[in-house]
């Protein structure tokens, strides 16, 4: 059991389980979804920040490489690349594998039955909706504006550690990415006295937000030009959408990672209420799906076998031809959106 703990709220996640499944254990393996965003990989720094306060041994094993903009968070280098041959070893060598900000088992593809087939404890942080069974202990709450921000209410609550600078700077960019800079719908008076503690611990706004945002590659901003200039309007000009393929990404010499934030553009237009962003993959494609107001895109993507957030969701088609299959899912879009609007 931990030290004394402060009187906890009434909260969904058992932040002293969690604790004690902490303080109980020594080797944690750490991961997160593929094409991890700044919540993922802030969550997972700060995770193993934590664990290092506290003298346990933890490893971050991720099926995608760290996106560029995201490696100042991991000052360290603590991050490694899944290796079947490598890697497979640390699962059966840790204690606790921890599946951080995501809550489908797919979600880390290559590492998915390493993961499953291990007889270790598995425990699952995270904030998205419509959770797989697939872990032994769940602290999950989609009220929660981030993972990130999760793990800030289990660090302050339970006393675990001192919140310190190297612990504040990846939450707060995981809290700060998420809301879409502090403008979606979960930026409450709260979550702003959660980042004006975060900032006492002297981290710089600043110079997270140059690191996120403004240090882009120039094949990132072309493959944004090229973005733009295929996004149409349909359903009375409220629906967006806007088509990317692999032959985007091979001239121009871009990333899948450079597409992140890309769909949030079609919403910037006046009078769009629904945006879908379409990206081939080398293995079928996936459509990014984001909207305003009250508008469950989550449920649009559940028709695919995706979900997500009210606001922002996705799903995934593997060995599906992206081109043929447009058509249907903004037709789905549609239906979607002239239901939603007369309920």
């Amino acid at each position: 059991m931990g030290l004394e703990r402060k009187p906890l709220l009434l909260l969904m996640i058992d932040f002293i389980k969690l604790e004690d499944i902490i303080r109980d254990n020594q080797k944690f393996l750490i991961t997160t979804h593929v094409n991890p965003d700044a919540d993922a990989i802030g969550s997972e720094i700060a995770l193993y920040q934590v664990l290092k306060i506290l003298g346990k041994e933890s490893k971050i094993i991720n099926h995608s490489e760290t996106p560029y903009n995201l490696k100042f968070l991991d000052a360290s280098n603590a991050i490694e690349k899944y290796n079947q041959a490598v890697h497979n070893k640390d699962f059966e060598a840790s204690d606790v594998l921890v599946a951080l900000d995501f809550n489908r088992s797919d979600r880390i593809v290559s590492m998915q039955s390493s993961f499953l087939e291990s007889k270790k404890m598995k425990i699952c942080i995270d904030h998205h909706q419509d959770p797989e069974d697939f872990v032994d202990f769940s602290f999950i709450d989609s009220n929660y504006a981030a993972t990130g921000h999760i793990l800030y209410d289990f660090i302050t609550i339970t006393d675990i550690v001192k919140l310190s600078k190297d612990v504040a700077a990846p939450i707060y960019a995981a809290i700060m990415t998420d809301t879409g800079s502090f403008r979606f719908e979960r930026t409450t008076a709260k979550l702003h006295r959660i980042i004006a503690d975060l900032l006492d611990t002297g981290i710089s706004p600043t110079e997270i937000y140059n690191h996120l945002y403004d240090e882009s590659k120039f094949a990132k901003i072309k493959l944004l030009g090229k973005s733009l200039i295929s996004l149409k309007l349909i359903c009375y000009n409220k629906i967006g959408y806007m088509v990317i393929t692999q032959e985007d990404f091979s001239k121009l010499n871009a990333l899948e990672s450079d597409t992140e934030n890309f769909a949030n553009f079609i919403l910037s237009i006046e009078g769009v209420q629904v945006g879908l962003l379409f990206i081939e993959l080398k293995d079928g494609f996936k459509v990014s799906f984001r909207s305003k107001d009250k508008i469950p895109v989550n449920k649009l993507a559940g028709l695919f076998g995706g979900g997500g957030h009210l606001n922002a969701a996705g799903a995934r088609f593997r060995s599906k031809n992206m081109i043929e299959m447009i058509p249907q899912i903004l037709s789905e879009a549609e239906k979607f959106f002239n239901n939603y609007s007369k309920g």
